[in-house]
């Protein structure tokens, strides 16, 4: 029996082992709304070299009204939510997690963004037997999201390459 925790894990759960999540809060890592389609392509080079995300996995991206273009053409193949207003894109998100039982399908939850809104949905899903990574800026990363998240990893090693500038 497979046990996380000395807690086995339920049925359901062996049958899914290796699915992961992406969520991606793309204007946290742009630094803001992605209103060209070369902050939004940086913004994927990031994710991507950090993550190491494969075609097949599914990617969830959180915007606000003014990147869904973007988004859509360098993310293709991944499901954008939209929402405009004070942290539209990380309400998107936060839904996501905690309205969509997540801990029934996947194995692996990544988050990239470093908003301590997610604290609690981050905690509750390890709570679940989900591990969760939690990648962000080290200057934006919430100290209790860390705290809260499995593991964590920065995104500190592209600043220097913002937008695909050298």
């Amino acid at each position: 029996m497979i046990a996380i925790h000395d807690r086995p894990l339920p049925s359901i759960k062996r049958a899914l082992r290796g699915r992961r999540l992406v969520l991606v809060d793309v204007e946290n890592v742009a630094g803001g709304a992605v209103t060209t389609h070369a902050a939004t392509s940086w913004a994927r080079l990031v994710v991507d070299s950090t993550l190491a995300v494969m075609d097949d996995e599914q990617v969830v991206i959180g915007t606000s009204h003014c990147g869904l273009f973007h988004v859509k053409d360098v993310w293709p193949h991944a499901r954008v939510e939209v929402r405009s207003g004070p942290d539209g894109a990380d309400l998107e998100l936060l839904d996501v997690l905690t309205t969509e039982d997540l801990a029934t399908r996947f194995d692996e939850v990544v988050l990239v963004s470093g908003d301590g809104i997610f604290t609690e949905a981050v905690a509750d899903l390890g709570r679940r037997g989900v591990r969760v990574v939690v990648a962000a800026w080290s200057t934006g990363f919430s100290r209790s999201l860390q705290l809260a998240a499995g593991s964590t990893m920065t995104l500190d090693g592209w600043h220097h390459r913002r937008h695909g500038v050298a």
